[in-house]
């Protein structure tokens, strides 16, 4: 009251153009410290939230975990911005060790470069802990979503024991010096300097052929060596999701057995194929766990399989099972009809609804595992041979 005033009796002693000169400094001193309030506030907002601040020159780690993100992904979504600094690991590893970041969650990057040491160290934590890499930012209003991911980057992105290929306006790709690296007689320089033998020894950790980086690089103005997603995806570089096919067989005078394998994210899929004279039996194995299972095919009205994605021996109702953590399917196959599936360009299984409005199976594209099943085929027509007349 005694400001006020105060306040009031030497305005009423000035002028009017000096009388609103000095309102409006009073009025800016009477609103900072609300202003600086408010900012603390803000500030102190910030800090209760997932994200990991950081310099300009560390790489930021944010972490989106609300319930609306975990009901769609069931695991967080990591987003990891800036350049790669020399200590991003150990804060990555410390986050990891809290439980803040989950083995399984998606990482999304957005690093133009940054310590070539600490990028394999970040691929190698992201291996461990079985998370998806991805390209991409959180997204903000007003700001662009494009992200790019290069050199110490690229690396890291490797290290996801599943990799989706960039899309939209995403770039990943390395410099001319990098890719010339990861084959025969590179050296790094100044403070990244690393031995050609240790980024080979990482690649070949992480599953990665060396070789798909001259195959799928397409060079440019700017000096990077970008990747593109169709032969990332074709090179292995990328597998959006999914592990390579495997396909191995156990070569018996009685009865072959062919095993097609496949493991996701979501879990694990699996056909075999077993010949005895005048029959093949298909079964088919996917594991999604016990509760989901029993949803599928509770919810389901027929089970069918697909050869070139053309449904055959579809059963209703009785047709699939749930075994442990399984949904599992088997049918009988006539062995004229094998080389059906042996040459054909993808087998699925699937169980579904009874006007396809749901469906939950796999396909695999049968190509990758070309050779193994023309030996099987032999051995099958060695071990239970039909009629000369039907083999093709």
């Amino acid at each position: 009251m005694q400001y006020g005033i105060a306040v009031e009796r030497l305005v009423g002693r000035i002028s009017g153009r000096q009388r609103t000169v000095w309102c409006a400094l009073l009025l800016t001193i009477c609103l900072e410290p609300w202003s600086n309030i408010h900012a603390h506030g803000v500030q102190t907002h910030a800090q209760k939230s997932s994200s990991h601040t950081a310099a300009t020159d560390q790489l930021a780690i944010q972490v989106t975990d609300d319930k609306l993100t975990l009901s769609v992904t069931d695991v967080p979504q990591v987003y990891l911005h800036g350049m790669i600094d020399a200590d991003a690991p150990q804060r990555f590893a410390a986050m990891m060790q809290s439980g803040k970041i989950p083995n399984g969650s998606d990482v999304y990057l957005n690093s133009p470069d940054g310590n070539l040491a600490a990028g394999l160290a970040l691929g190698r934590l992201f291996r461990s802990g079985s998370m998806v890499t991805h390209l991409g930012t959180p997204r903000r209003k007003g700001e662009p979503n494009t992200s790019v991911c290069t050199n110490a980057c690229t690396y890291a992105y490797f290290g996801g024991r599943y990799r989706w290929a960039p899309t939209g306006a995403d770039r990943i790709g390395l410099s001319p010096y990098h890719a010339a690296t990861t084959q025969t007689g590179g050296v790094g320089q100044g403070q990244q300097t690393q031995p050609n033998d240790e980024i080979a020894a990482y690649l070949k950790q992480m599953d990665i052929n060396p070789a798909a980086f001259t195959s799928t690089a397409t060079a440019s103005s700017d000096a990077i060596m970008w990747l593109s997603a169709d032969q990332m995806m074709a090179s292995g570089l990328a597998n959006n999701g999914r592990l390579p096919l495997t396909a191995t067989y156990q070569p018996s005078s009685g009865a072959p057995y062919l095993v097609l394998d496949q493991v996701d994210r979501h879990g694990e899929r699996r056909m075999t194929i077993e010949c005895k004279p005048g029959v093949i039996t298909l079964t088919a194995i996917n594991k999604v766990g016990a509760t989901r299972a029993k949803q599928i095919v509770a919810r389901s009205a027929r089970s069918y399989f697909e050869i070139n994605r053309q449904e055959t021996l579809t059963q209703q109702r009785s047709g699939a099972d749930v075994v442990n953590e399984s949904i599992t399917m088997t049918r009988t196959y006539p062995p004229a009809r094998l080389e059906y599936i042996i040459y054909g360009q993808s087998v699925g299984a699937w169980v579904g609804d009874s006007n396809s409005a749901f469906r939950n199976g796999f396909t695999f594209d049968l190509e990758p595992v070309r050779a193994t099943l023309k030996n099987y085929y032999e051995a099958c027509w060695q071990a239970a041979p039909w009629p000369t007349h039907q083999k093709s």
